[in-house]
């Protein structure tokens, strides 16, 4: 009888795990998505990555995965590879200035097993400072069973414990800043908002059926998987593609196809922020274009342009 380490090769399966959930500022094993980076040329990279086929908060309606899955995927792409191939220490913090992306709806559809993603990385405008990186931008193109799925851009700076500390003026204490957050308000209904769960809105009502106070839960289990001192930028995402979708209610799937979000400030958790959207002129029937803007203490926080596709009768349910 042959014992474990005595079996044929040819019998051993290959073995698949994720990368570090340190490497992408994740606390649950269960929200971490890429499974393996390598060093392909000067500044390129390959990063591989699993999506699940159902997710408790990234929902699967109508037989799509959800793009901001491929978001999220974005985020821990730029960690990772910040931290594994670019040697920067733990403890800096990455502050995204603009992310773009575009997805292909047909490559989008849910198989029968979980999806596996090929991010191809070109990291360019690389700035140094004493040998560490502080800014960057990553172009990617997203392959899925050699299709292209997604292309994507990100720019993002990182910054020293101390830096980001006399950037944050005071506000660098994460579980502090949590604990203090306020109660979030009443969500608008989740239909409303392209949801089926109300503890996944992010828009509260106010008199303008265009502008929507942000909702900030710091409970919520994936958005907030661990503290932070400013509203995660994957709120921020969501909070303009439920916008969009209040904005065009169809009664059917509207998926982000794509965005493109310029982030100008950080959002505090302990100050009203407003969302405000606007229509915007579409050339495809199925296809709705809406720009979404965040307003906090006066000021843009971010701005974005997001194209909202009708999915309902394109990819089965």
């Amino acid at each position: 009888m042959l014992g474990t380490d005595d079996r044929p090769d040819t019998l051993r399966p290959t073995l698949t795990t994720t990368v570090a959930k340190e490497y992408v500022h994740r606390a649950a094993l269960a929200e971490v998505f890429l499974t393996g980076w390598n060093k392909t040329g000067p500044d390129s990279f390959l990063v591989s990555a699993q999506w699940p086929r159902s997710h408790s908060f990234y929902t699967s309606e109508h037989g799509v995965h959800d793009p901001l899955l491929l978001c999220e995927s974005l985020r821990q792409c730029g960690l990772l590879l910040t931290h594994a191939a670019f040697k920067v220490p733990f403890g800096y913090q990455l502050s995204w200035s603009s992310l773009r992306y575009s997805v292909n709806p047909e490559a989008m559809r849910i198989g029968n097993v979980p999806a596996e993603i090929e991010m191809h990385v070109r990291c360019t405008d690389i700035r140094y400072r004493r040998s560490l990186p502080v800014a960057m931008t990553m172009s990617i193109e997203v392959v899925r069973d050699a299709a292209l799925l997604a292309v994507a851009t990100i720019a993002f700076g990182q910054h020293a414990p101390a830096v980001y500390r006399r950037l944050r003026a005071g506000r660098s204490d994460a579980a502090g800043a949590c604990a203090n957050a306020p109660r979030p308000a009443s969500p608008v209904p989740a239909d409303v908002a392209g949801r089926i769960r109300r503890e996944d809105v992010v828009l509260s009502p106010t008199e303008d059926r265009l502008r929507w106070r942000l909702r900030v839960d710091t409970n919520h289990p994936v958005l907030f998987d661990h503290p932070v001192d400013h509203v995660p930028g994957m709120l921020l995402l969501e909070s303009v593609r439920q916008a969009g979708h209040a904005l065009h209610p169809s009664g059917g799937a509207m998926m982000p196809t794509s965005m493109d979000v310029s982030f100008n400030r950080y959002v505090e958790l302990d100050e009203p922020c407003w969302i405000e959207a606007e229509a915007m002129p579409s050339t495809a029937g199925s296809r709705k274009t809406a720009c979404v803007n965040a307003l906090q203490s006066g000021t843009f926080a971010f701005t974005a342009i997001t194209q909202m596709t009708d999915v309902t009768g394109s990819c089965p349910g």
